[in-house]
């Protein structure tokens, strides 16, 4: 066994044991869907400056969506109740007071001049207020004297950025760093100059900074610093004998932004799962059989090596599901199918290694096995780090740009594609290097899996189709693909969930104890299948649903009385959305500029008709799907949001895979026409698009089959999306750039040298495009 193959070896043992540690010591955070929470109704109030509306009301609700962010709170679920209530539901909080303390904040932060110690018995903190102009209020300091404050010279918009931070070489323990806008940099360097004109030790030298009319911290003025000269405009630091909690909890406040009202927690209450313990199981169980068809298929494919690439999948699960857990990520059952759909996408890799290494061995048939495979791991290297790259761009971007369930799928899909690459490229590499050392698996081609060319090969070179001949025909029929969808979003209408349109949370009390599974199964007989159903409180039924009239009320509790008796309303409000219009903003700006960033890295690392290309086919995916479901009459909700996004990701990685092979070709044969080049690219990459394809979407059919519900729309969103990407990596994104490209004047790309061989030396030529033929 070589070096390199001992290495790989000992860290996949390695990562495995610590997975495997923490899989068995550590619980999963779960989300509401699968656990419950805790759902608090928060009142906003009018303050000085704004009315409680619904306008103000919708801006404090992201505000809290903000600092909930900041807790750590992923998944949460945020609705307007009204004109001016806010519903707040956590999952999985460990303490709920903790939380309503932080959320319940006003964080109204100040700057000010002191003017020195305030008089005594004197009553105008009580009676004055910092509006910014004329005296500030009396307010005590740290140590309790009351100190003479002017008027407000910096507000807490000011500041760009607050983190955390110990201090250890100048002994201040956890202090808070805040990072200031260019304008407010100014308004502090200004304000500590003016302090600075005083005599050490003098209050006034010192710089008060306030939160919600308390002083927190009231630094002097370093001596260093000379009289209106000030401290530097960048940043400052907070201090006050801050344990480790209090500065993060002060730190996320700033971040976040104060409130534009103030808010008061009026109920507060533990709520159920919404989905019940059958549908999960159900969940469960599709899962477990749509990875097991999906390990059976690779085995069947690849033989020898599709077992050990199975194994390596399986490794992937434990390595990724760790890498959750221990990131404290919640887990809510979408994700969790996304989780088992990434089981299936992540046998791509281990797909292009081993046709990479099934076309080595045909071209060499002398070389022996291990040769092949190591060839195959070479060669698909370009096509797996490009594709993961892209998709690791827009995750990223989702973390950092995104909110709520965006930001959530955003650290989900990053551990995905991580996790997914060691699997194969360090646990399946391992496992199929070693198993290729011994003889009895070289001797045998029937066993190894690689020997063979696989019947999609096989049928493909016999018939050599000419598809890329017209590509304007192909371009004809995704076009009339597009203008279908959009006919059914125009006429059918995008049928859009309660988390986007809002709609009515009623709660009921009924006489007999209801199971929510059988409240669920008899709303839906009822015809509101859509509803949500969860337990509140002390066996109250909560359903919150779309537009709801009166009659459509009384038929609904009609229906629960049937399983509970005598049903009586306790609640009734309408809400708004939870995905509302900055987060649907937020989400939308993300994505964008994620798409962007992609068409910049594939212009760089291919060519601008290729990213352009690849963006094109991405825009044909999503449009279609969402057509499809409006001629579908299916509910567009945030379980169809991640959908989108894992099939935009999906349509990215499959069109880099084909134009990887293009660019490839090209080099190896400039003066070849292109169209002869993709057409060849594209034959040679089916088997790997359909092994792919095949792979996921038996895990896709199973949670369409048996998972029930709205996990069934998420899977049907998927096999829609992943049908129609590799429709259009195919044959919409190869024959755009083709048209693009006899547009463009750039020339093909320059031909890479062939490794050790030396300039003057005479060596035969091989046609690229001929599987080794001798020309």
């Amino acid at each position: 066994m070589t070096r390199a193959t001992t290495v790989r070896a000992v860290l996949a043992a390695a990562v495995l044991l610590v997975s495997v540690l923490i899989t068995l010591t550590m619980s999963p955070r779960l989300g509401l869907d699968l656990q419950g929470g805790t759902r608090m109704v928060l009142q906003a109030k009018d303050s000085d400056t704004a009315k409680a509306d619904r306008e103000s009301t919708d801006r404090t609700l992201e505000v809290l969506r903000q600092r909930i962010d900041s807790l750590g709170v992923t998944e949460p679920t945020l609705t307007r109740s009204g004109e001016d209530r806010i519903i707040v539901e956590l999952p999985d909080v460990q303490d709920p007071r903790k939380a309503a303390e932080v959320i319940g904040r006003t964080a109204q932060l100040s700057f000010h001049a002191i003017q020195g110690p305030a008089a005594q018995n004197d009553d105008r903190a009580d009676t004055k207020t910092d509006t910014g102009a004329g005296d500030g209020p009396a307010l005590p300091d740290e140590q309790g004297r009351s100190l003479d404050l002017g008027p407000s010279r910096l507000s807490g918009a000011g500041v760009k950025d607050a983190t955390a931070v110990f201090d250890a070489q100048q002994g201040a323990g956890w202090t808070v760093s805040l990072d200031f806008h260019k304008d407010a940099g100014r308004d502090w360097t200004r304000l500590t100059g003016e302090a600075a004109c005083h005599p050490v030790e003098d209050d006034r030298r010192r710089v008060a900074i306030v939160l919600d009319r308390q002083i927190i911290s009231s630094p002097q003025v370093s001596p260093s610093v000379g009289c209106n000269v000030g401290l530097p405009s960048g940043s400052t630091q907070i201090t006050g004998s801050f344990s480790a909690d209090e500065a993060r909890e002060l730190a996320l406040l700033i971040k976040g932004g104060a409130l534009p009202l103030p808010v008061e927690i009026v109920e507060q209450r533990t709520v159920g799962p919404t989905l019940g313990a059958d549908a999960i199981d159900a969940s469960a169980r599709a899962a477990l059989i749509g990875a097991a068809a999906t390990a059976l298929f690779i085995t069947i494919v690849y033989r020898l090596f599709g077992a050990l690439a199975a194994v390596a999948l399986a490794a992937y699960g434990v390595i990724s599901y760790a890498a959750l857990v221990a990131l404290g990520v919640t887990l809510t059952l979408p994700g969790l199918a996304g989780f088992v759909l990434a089981v299936g996408m992540a046998v791509d890799a281990n797909v292009l290694v081993f046709e990479r290494a099934r076309e080595e061995h045909a071209q060499h048939p002398g070389r022996s096995l291990r040769s092949s495979l190591t060839a195959g791991f070479r060669n698909a290297w370009s096509a797996v780090a490009d594709s993961n790259v892209t998709t690791l761009i827009a995750a990223g971007l989702l973390f950092f740009l995104g909110s709520g369930p965006v930001k959530g799928f955003g650290v989900t899909l990053a551990i995905g594609v991580l996790a997914s690459m060691f699997s194969a490229l360090v646990i399946a590499r391992a496992l199929t290097e070693i198993a290729a050392r011994s003889r009895f698996v070289s001797d045998y081609r029937g066993i190894n899996g690689i020997a063979a060319p696989g019947r999609v090969r096989t049928w493909l070179t016999r018939r050599d189709p000419q598809l890329m001949r017209s590509p304007r025909r192909w371009l004809m029929i995704s076009t009339a693909l597009i203008a279908v969808a959009v006919l059914g979003i125009v006429v059918r209408g995008v049928n859009l969930g309660v988390e986007f349109t809002g709609g009515r949370l009623v709660e009921y009390s009924t006489s007999r104890p209801v199971d929510v599974e059988r409240a669920r199964t008899a709303l839906a007989d009822a015809g509101f299948g859509d509803a949500e159903v969860t337990t509140a409180g002390a066996g109250d039924l909560s359903v919150r649903t779309g537009e709801l009239d009166n009659d459509g009320e009384h038929a609904l509790r009609a229906a629960l009385a049937e399983e509970g008796g005598k049903t009586t309303k306790v609640r009734d409000e309408l809400i708004g959305p939870s995905l509302g219009d900055e987060l649907r903003r937020n989400a939308l700006i993300a994505l964008g500029i994620a798409v962007l960033v992609q068409l910049a890295y594939l212009a760089v690392r291919f060519r601008w008709t290729f990213a352009v290309a690849s963006v094109a086919a991405l825009v044909h995916d999503v449009i279609i799907l969402v057509g499809a479901f409006a001629w579908l009459g299916r509910t567009v909700d945030g379980i169809f949001l991640a959908a989108l996004l894992t099939v935009i990701g999906y349509s990215v990685n499959d069109s880099v895979v084909v134009f990887d092979r293009v660019r490839e070709l090209w080099a190896k044969a400039r003066r070849v026409p292109l169209a002869t080049i993709a057409n060849q690219a594209v034959l040679q990459t089916v088997p790997r698009t359909v092994n792919t394809g095949m792979g996921a979407l038996f895990i896709l059919t199973a949670l369409a089959v048996l998972g029930g519900g709205s996990l069934a729309d998420f899977a049907l969103a998927l096999l829609i999306g992943i049908c129609v990407g590799t429709y259009s990596s195919v044959l919409t994104a190869v024959p755009a750039a083709l048209l693009l490209e006899r547009s463009s004047k750039a020339p093909p790309p320059a031909r890479k040298r062939a490794p050790g061989r030396r300039s003057g030396t005479k060596a035969s030529r091989r046609d690229p495009l001929d599987n080794g033929a001798r020309v």
